[in-house]
């Protein structure tokens, strides 16, 4: 009788076990795309929160359909419902980008605010003519606008998203790189057959991964195929964890 009610339990719970995966990743500035460190992410009426660390990464339990929330002081929140994809890569926002921007003239000094910092103007600055709209001749510090181009205004606003979409495109050829990285990292089979081998407890991992990524930021996985980090993978498990 004992024995039965066992199964029946184990039965019960398994639906629920399998549901719930385990959702990695880094949150970076989606100015300036670097790792930030302290970002609180955390399942959404769950007890699952953990802060990044100086990589920006996270690891925590979640349930297919289940909400992600993203906060960090002066950034805007950000929510991500869970799906398929285990590993998330997540660019938030700096609410100071989004301040308008003034200016403060108070006789000698000049100020200007702008994207959440006060900055003193140059004077030369002040004496050159507006040209926000298009192209001027003459050079930029130059009071008499003579021997010279400036690119400002529409054109300047132009070449700004030029250099966000060459960011962003480098970045697309990182994460390609590093497929044999994600392919092992992101793989429920792989990390179960982990655990089960070296007799690993889930916190366990999620200390060894990170770790093992720290140890490795010199190269980030770059061009390595996948049968290379699942084998340096599990070597650094078996020194990490005084496997015999």
């Amino acid at each position: 009788m004992k024995f039965r009610l066992l199964i029946l339990i184990y039965f019960a719970v398994l639906p629920s076990l399998l549901a719930q995966r385990s959702y990695s990743g880094n949150v970076l500035d989606s100015n300036d795309k670097k790792y930030l460190e302290g970002v609180s992410v955390e399942v959404i009426g769950t007890d699952q929160r953990q802060i990044t660390n100086s990589r920006g990464y996270f690891s925590v339990k979640g349930e297919f359909g289940d909400t992600l929330l993203v906060s960090f002081p002066g950034f805007l929140e950000q929510k991500i419902v869970l799906a398929e994809e285990t590993f998330l890569l997540i660019l938030i926002q700096d609410k100071a980008r989004f301040l308008p921007t003034f200016e403060v003239k108070s006789e000698p000094y000049a100020f200007r605010f702008k994207d959440g910092k006060l900055v003193l103007i140059d004077p030369n600055e002040e004496k050159s003519p507006s040209s926000r709209s298009g192209i001027s001749a003459g050079y930029l510090n130059s009071p008499n606008q003579t021997g010279g181009i400036a690119i400002a205004g529409v054109l300047s606003s132009l070449t700004k998203r030029a250099r966000q979409e060459r960011a962003y495109q480098k970045k697309l050829e990182w994460e390609r790189r590093r497929a044999g990285y994600y392919a092992v990292i992101e793989s429920d089979t792989i990390r179960q057959n982990l655990m089960v081998k070296y007799q690993l407890q889930r916190s366990e991992w999620d200390r060894i991964i990170i770790r093992f990524n720290e140890g490795n930021a010199y190269h980030e996985f770059l061009d390595w195929p996948k049968d290379r980090v699942y084998n340096t993978l599990s070597e650094f498990i078996k020194r990490e964890s005084g496997w015999n």
